[in-house]
């Protein structure tokens, strides 16, 4: 069989899948909701032109691979299609035991760094939250989709890979290497400040947290803590149970979240009264590096008026995956389910936006560029200037806030 015909045939097949899809889909032609049909019939015509016209004779196997990682992509973050080469190497992913201590997304088809764990790995190389990841070990971020990327980030303890980031104060691309590492988070923190109010910060929210954090909050409270302000800014990973235990600590009644798909049953996440151990006037401090885990609290917080959240918007992470097996040997990484707020919002569509909105004043200083330094030599020629925390200090003023309309209720 000629190569041309084999094309043909392929391209065939392509129509005909499509038509099948949007016929189990239950899109009939005629009906008022036959737009699926126009547009697989565009897509048709797109990939018999670049048989047609296109330069030259082209790989259809690539572009036929590049069509669906960029349909499964323009679902959603964390929707990947892997072909059976990649999908051999992502079964192999969970093997590593090492590590860069990064939280990583995609946004404008590049890697996203939502967080960076603080004495980690990517923090001890210079990664930062915010940071652009534009290639990885020399191939591009954007061929790669989610879950390769995060699985070629991964691996063996003592092994080397090499970042090519963009960074907004930056001219240049930034070449960054990172030893893998088995990450350990960083303790949950806490202390007593002026005016009797208990401060408690994660960076993260790891198996046993919301355990941590409760003694934290118990021994503040013994040592007459009166209001608290829960920090849960950079806090952009970990486990979702983590963070609806935590968020319970707080509430002895009312929705803590619930998660729901068109195919998955909505479970709901309900504030157990016996699990809460505080009523305390609290303020939620957040800002673009909050996501999953603390965005459930956050969220819950806000929606049951439980007190004020404050600072940025969130970055908006929270979805579940279903791995679907395809007969090629390749597979679908699909999102089945989000996770929404008590008040409905989808969290990964959404985030959280505090009813307190305070602008994180670090996001507006621009380091200065000096291309000819490496990031050592440029710290020791210009020392970081302190930024004041802002965010902290309206956090504290929120409580006179809120003691004036409580009394104004009363």
């Amino acid at each position: 069989m000629s190569k041309s015909v084999k094309t043909s045939l392929l391209l065939l097949s392509f129509v005909i899948l499509a038509f099948a899809v949007a016929g189990a889909a239950g899109v009939k032609p005629g009906s008022g909701n036959d737009g699926a049909y126009r547009q697989m019939s565009v897509y048709s015509e797109v990939l018999l032109r670049i048989r047609s016209d296109y330069v030259e004779d082209p790989n259809i196997s690539q572009v036929s691979n590049g069509a669906l990682h960029g349909l499964l992509e323009a679902l959603d973050p964390n929707s990947s299609y892997l072909n059976a080469d990649e999908y051999k190497q992502y079964k192999q992913f969970g093997q590593p035991a090492g590590s860069i201590g990064a939280a990583i997304s995609k946004r404008f088809g590049y890697g996203d760094v939502i967080s960076v764990v603080p004495g980690g790995p990517a923090d001890k190389a210079g990664l930062l939250a915010g940071d652009i990841i534009e290639a990885l070990n020399d191939k591009s971020a954007r061929e790669m989709s989610l879950a390769e990327m995060t699985g070629l980030i991964g691996g063996p303890v003592g092994s080397i890979v090499n970042l090519s980031v963009v960074r907004s104060s930056k001219v240049q691309p930034l070449k960054i290497a990172i030893t893998r590492e088995s990450v350990k988070y960083p303790s949950v923190s806490s202390k007593m400040m002026d005016g009797q109010i208990g401060y408690v910060r994660t960076e993260g929210f790891p198996k046993g947290r919301s355990q941590e954090i409760s003694a934290r909050i118990r021994d503040l409270q013994k040592n007459g803590a009166k209001k608290l302000i829960l920090d849960l800014r950079n806090s952009g990973d970990g486990e979702i149970a983590e963070g609806v235990s935590t968020a319970n600590l707080f509430l002895n009644h009312g929705q803590i979240a619930y998660v729901e798909g068109q195919k998955y049953p909505r479970q709901s996440f309900a504030a157990d009264a016996s699990k809460a151990i505080t009523t305390l006037p609290l303020v939620v401090i957040v800002n673009k590096s909050t996501a999953g885990a603390a965005e459930i609290i956050a969220g819950a917080v806000l929606d049951n008026a439980r007190g004020d959240v404050l600072g940025d918007k969130t970055f908006g992470a929270g979805s579940i995956q279903k791995v679907i097996d395809l007969q090629d040997g390749g597979a679908l990484i699909l999102s089945v389910a989000k996770y929404y707020t008590p008040a409905g919002k989808a969290i990964q569509d959404a985030a959280i936006t505090p009813n307190v909105l305070v602008a994180d004043k670090a996001d507006d200083f621009v380091a200065p560029e000096d291309s000819d330094l490496t990031p050592d030599e440029n710290e020791k020629a210009e020392p970081k200037k302190v930024q004041p925390d802002e965010q902290l200090r309206r956090a504290i003023e929120q409580f006179s806030k809120q003691d004036q309309k409580a009394a104004a209720a009363a």
